[in-house]
């Protein structure tokens, strides 16, 4: 029987629970949004194997801990969808700017929206809309390796 090493293991439960919190964050958000019965049942979906899943379950689970103010598991988080260079970029980036450079603030937005852009030359490119308080929103560039599914850059 086929075994998978036990850091892979560690890595898609981490990714399974990541997943699970931003699939329950995103059915809430939905269903908030139906109000009379009759009207269309709500549905998330996407793929462990895409680049595009992986970014929107990212911010979807990385919102969730950074508004229950879990550190360790916003850490957990980038340490398994962010590729090293940007964990680096990205340290250098709140050390200059003192916010939180995933979301580039310092508070957690109310709403996110991920949408796809496009996908060429090996990356996919998706849009981040944060809803802050008052209906202001910042939009966020974000790209991910289509072979290894980390984020890339995080722009605004």
């Amino acid at each position: 029987m086929f075994r998978l090493p036990a850091k892979r293991t560690a890595s898609l439960a981490l990714a399974a629970t990541a997943a699970t919190a931003a699939l329950t964050l995103a059915f809430v958000t939905t269903a908030s949004a139906t109000g009379a019965a009759g009207a269309a049942t709500p549905s998330v979906s996407g793929s462990p194997e895409g680049a595009f899943s992986r970014i929107a379950t990212f911010y979807g689970a990385y919102i969730d801990a950074v508004y229950d103010n879990d550190g360790t598991r916003a850490e957990q988080l980038r340490a398994a969808y962010l590729s090293v260079p940007l964990q680096r970029e990205l340290a250098k980036w709140e050390e200059a700017n003192h916010a939180d450079g995933v979301l580039r603030a310092q508070n957690v937005p109310l709403e996110w929206k991920v949408t796809y852009v496009d996908s060429g030359m090996g990356k996919t490119n998706a849009t981040v809309a944060l809803t802050w308080s008052g209906s202001d929103t910042t939009w966020l560039h974000v790209q991910a390796d289509l072979k290894t599914r980390k984020i890339l850059s995080v722009q605004d």
